[in-house]
């Protein structure tokens, strides 16, 4: 009996640790967004369109080692996911975002910050042209998808657009940093009140966008470490070097050196281009640097002895080295 009770504690607590992504409840009622958005759409979108993203994603991670990961993680490096955790990690995402934003006209209470005004002045002279370039990307986005508003690494406000549920966050994106605003273009976002008219619905949108939750969403941007993770993360050698250390580093932590031995000069090759690129400067110190050097004599030394056919166990405990190395640069694996 105090056997069982004690592996019923241990699945609790292991439940606890576990990731588990709910639905949002919106700020009010469906038919609160009269008449911009109509009732049954807000309902479908949220209810159904939102609800199947979340429950997806948490099947798509249920007893894997993402079931840790946060979400920002998952969308950091949508590029190492698979695509059901791509696209439903972005779906959950983006909707959240999108509620959060969304006020009926007549509950529009906070206005535009200061600070946010003054940097749409400074990108886009004033707020109707901010507007005009959001609905322009949001018209051209081809198929379904977002247009965004987003703060970049340089703190920058930058319009943009994305496919199906990606977003500035994902490795995969063009243009790189938080969104702030972002309006869905996917057909369920208005199709029951405008239908094909999607012109028609970007111009009703403005009326439910809160400009005062957007400037605060603008201020805590600024501030956010994310800033920093995507500037690291937009360093294209590090994310060479990252993939090709990955698909040969953990196969050789189940046994298999096949990948290892294929690909140790490209291994090689990938921490000079490494060593010798342009550190992003929120990086660029002497650990780093030092690290590269370490990394790059290290990869040497594996390519050396794989030509040389030495054992599975030798080569193993090399990588496993130069692994630990690369954290020094990378931080925590993310795939």
């Amino acid at each position: 009996m105090k056997y069982l009770f004690s592996v019923i504690c241990v699945a609790l607590s292991l439940n606890l640790i576990a990731q588990t992504y709910n639905l949002p409840a919106l700020k009010y009622g469906y038919a609160d967004y009269e008449p911009f958005v109509d009732a049954q759409t807000m309902e479908i979108h949220h209810s159904k369109h939102h609800q199947a993203y979340v429950n997806n994603l948490n099947k798509a991670i249920s007893g894997t080692s993402l079931e840790k990961s946060s979400l920002i993680d998952l969308m950091m490096f949508a590029s190492f996911r698979s695509e059901v955790v791509r696209n439903n990690s972005g779906g959950h995402y983006n909707h959240s975002l999108f509620w959060e934003i969304l006020t009926p006209k007549n509950k529009q209470t906070t206005p535009l910050k200061v600070e946010f005004e003054n940097a749409i002045k400074k990108e886009f002279q004033h707020l109707d042209s901010l507007k005009a370039k959001i609905n322009q990307a949001a018209s051209a986005r081809f198929g379904s998808g977002w247009a965004w508003l987003i703060v970049t690494p340089q703190k920058k406000l930058v319009v943009t657009s994305t496919a199906n549920q990606d977003n500035p966050i994902m490795d995969v994106s063009k243009e790189r940093g938080i969104p702030i605003l972002g309006i869905d273009v996917w057909e369920h976002a208005y199709y029951l009140k405008y239908q094909n008219k999607r012109g028609d619905y970007l111009g009703a949108i403005w009326n439910l966008i809160d400009w005062g939750v957007v400037s605060e969403k603008y201020i805590s941007a600024l501030n956010d470490p994310l800033l920093a993770q995507i500037e690291k993360d937009n360093w294209p050698e590090l994310k060479e070097f990252h993939r090709v250390m990955s698909q040969t580093f953990h196969p050789s932590e189940t046994g298999n050196l096949s990948p290892l031995r294929n690909r140790s000069g490209e291994l090689l090759a990938k921490s000079i281009l490494l060593k010798n690129s342009v550190i992003p400067s929120p990086f660029s110190n002497p650990k780093i640097t030092e690290a590269l050097s370490k990394l790059e004599k290290e990869c040497s030394k594996i390519h050396k002895l794989n030509v040389k056919k030495t054992k599975d166990e030798v080569l193993k405990k090399k990588i496993a080295e130069a692994h630990d190395t690369f954290h020094v640069v990378q931080g925590l694996c993310h795939d």
